[in-house]
């Protein structure tokens, strides 16, 4: 039996608002003769985990820009994850999260929510954080400056300087050096190879994903797709394609049937519906 380490969590064994279970954890099983099984508390979902396993796996997707927390040990069968979705109440109860670990989760679920469903950034003007409403149009109205100022404030959203020029647009203000600094990385980037992928060896390096415009690479590692961690939505990183369409007429480790995209000269919009 292993010793506790001093800051390992464990479980309080009179807490009756768990379901202990005598069962290895099923996110860090170990093998019989290693350690000890202690106590295990059941998920929502059915499966066991202990709050050490608990907190470092939803750590890690925090740190992969995934703000839910969904259950990756195997479902019945043993054929596909679980993929059930914790609430961070649960989470937070059953991994025994600190003061600290709870302002650093719930810091960046605020964070990560907010980059999927809105577009924040500072007004120039009064330095608040400005909401656009209209993702297709650069030019934005401070309603904070209004009510300060009592005059209207309107400020480009890609140069974040004050608007200049006719409106609405989507691409540019009349400001000097108003470029989209991402789309410039899109057409300039440099070309990379995936080794695992027979016939690509030269595709552009960085991507934006066609479903949100979020800028991505890739690793080189495994197959040619990729799941953006912002809209979590599957694409094919050399055709662009979803996944699902890309494997209609291909497979993940040879080439795209169409062949390597260009490199993109403009960024999709996000449709939320």
């Amino acid at each position: 039996m292993t010793t506790q380490q001093p800051n390992e969590k464990r479980y309080d064994p009179k807490d009756t608002t768990l379901k202990f279970v005598n069962r290895p954890d099923d996110l860090d099983p170990l093998p019989p003769d290693e350690g000890d099984l202690g106590l295990r508390a059941e998920m929502s979902c059915g499966h066991a985990v202990t709050p050490e396993s608990l907190t470092g796996w939803c750590r890690s997707l925090l740190d992969q820009g995934r703000y839910k927390f969904k259950c990756p040990a195997l479902g019945k069968g043993n054929s596909k994850n679980c993929g059930a979705e914790w609430s961070y109440q649960e989470v937070r109860r059953l991994a025994v999260l600190t003061p600290e670990e709870m302002q650093h989760f719930e810091e960046n679920i605020a964070r990560l929510a907010a980059t999927e469903y809105c577009e924040f950034k500072t007004c120039p003007g009064c330095k608040t954080y400005v909401e656009r409403e209209d993702p297709s149009n650069l030019n934005v109205q401070c309603t904070v400056c209004i009510a300060d100022k009592k005059k209207v404030f309107n400020f480009c959203w890609q140069c974040l300087n004050e608007w200049k020029g006719k409106a609405p647009r989507s691409d540019r203000c009349d400001n000097d050096g108003c470029v989209n600094l991402d789309l410039e990385v899109l057409k300039n980037c440099k070309t990379t190879d995936l080794p695992q992928v027979d016939g690509v060896d030269a595709c552009p390096s960085i991507r934006a994903c066609p479903t949100c415009g979020q800028r991505v690479e890739h690793d080189k590692t495994g197959c040619k797709n990729i799941i953006c961690p912002r809209c979590q939505v599957e694409f094919c990183f050399v055709c662009l394609k979803l996944t699902p369409e890309c494997l209609k007429t291909s497979s993940y480790f040879i080439a795209c049937s169409d062949g390597v995209a260009p490199r993109q000269t403009s960024i999709p919009v996000w449709q939320r519906k």
